[in-house]
């Protein structure tokens, strides 16, 4: 579901740097801008021109290629514009003509008076797919809002969450002290990246990059740390939950079970940290992030002992230390 609406007018606007940019003109069809796209795919319709319009994905965005454009220039030197007025009874979000190619002057007639909007774009059809697929990706993609704060910690994205002056900022900032980077303070967004990852950035990229520390005020983390200490978004890899201490509550001691939190159906490592005076929470983070990148590699450190404990226990090491018939004592 998309957050909000998205038109053809909208792509046209997308100002995005370099390896992003769409490169975007209207060359026709301008009255049928605000034309909602509703399909985030691409359809390349060399079989529509040709006259089968079975299955035709009328609803994804058109692209125009070199040989849809050879077989238009085919169609009007035969003066044949039948499948053409087909095409258009259809109500196509828009067309899109790659490498700058250029429709024929039927073609052109037909849009307008379909009120269909006519791209160009100077990219070839499989960089602009690419583009064009990941911007929809983007906008199509899943999203919601929570109050934490996300760091990347060791290259893990680490999102930080708990009850409001838990310490989740002051935490955050002595690990930005610590060289690593801050992504979003107190609202994160987080969106749902092709099914099976979790993508997450500041909900306003004014204000994500300045934190709030409760006595000190508003503090702009790029002007104070530098440019380095920063990044736009970050996957969401691991969720530190922080609690007051609950001297009634039993924490994991061991870290054999691997919990879990839900984020936009998506399954992501959680772990519950406890606060109490003389806890150091950043380095305590920052173990919990090496621990994850093992964990991806292969080795699960609290599997590893458990698995070494049975194994003292099975060969009979155990009783004989607590026989006192070890020669080693």
């Amino acid at each position: 579901m998309l957050e909000k609406k998205l038109t053809v007018l909208d792509l046209l606007d997308l100002d995005l740097p370099g390896h992003d940019s769409l490169e975007l003109k209207c060359i026709a069809g301008r009255r049928g801008l605000p034309r909602a796209i509703s399909v985030p795919d691409i359809n390349r319709p060399g079989l529509a021109l040709s006259g089968f319009f079975d299955a035709f994905a009328y609803e994804r965005v058109q692209l125009f290629g070199r040989g849809e454009t050879a077989y238009l220039q085919k169609l009007h030197n035969e003066n044949f514009c039948e499948n053409l007025k087909t095409l258009f009874n259809y109500k196509i979000p828009c067309c899109i003509f790659s490498s700058n190619r250029e429709p024929t002057p039927e073609f052109l007639r037909f849009a307008e008076d379909s009120c269909c909007p006519i791209l160009q774009t100077s990219l070839d059809s499989t960089d602009f797919s690419s583009r064009l697929l990941r911007i929809f990706s983007s906008a199509f993609s899943p999203k919601k809002t929570i109050h934490g704060v996300l760091v990347e910690v060791y290259g893990v994205g680490i999102l930080i969450t708990g009850h409001s002056g838990v310490g989740k900022s002051e935490t955050a900032l002595e690990l930005v002290e610590r060289g690593h980077r801050l992504v979003a303070d107190d609202i994160v967004e987080v969106r749902c990246v092709n099914g099976n990852f979790i993508e997450g950035r500041g909900a306003n990229s004014l204000i994500s990059h300045h934190m709030e520390i409760r006595g000190l005020g508003i503090i702009n983390i790029s002007k104070l740390y530098g440019v380095g200490a920063i990044r736009y978004q970050k996957e969401v890899q691991l969720v530190v939950r922080l609690e007051e201490w609950d001297s009634n509550k039993v924490y994991d001691r061991i870290g054999v079970d691997q919990k879990d939190v839900d984020i936009l159906g998506v399954k992501v490592p959680a772990i519950d940290i406890p606060i109490r005076p003389g806890r150091n929470m950043p380095i305590i983070i920052e173990a919990a992030a090496m621990n994850e990148r093992l964990k991806e590699m292969g080795y699960n450190s609290a599997r590893d002992f458990n698995q070494n404990v049975l194994k003292w226990i099975e060969n009979g090491e155990a009783q004989r230390v607590f026989s006192g018939n070890d020669d080693r004592y």
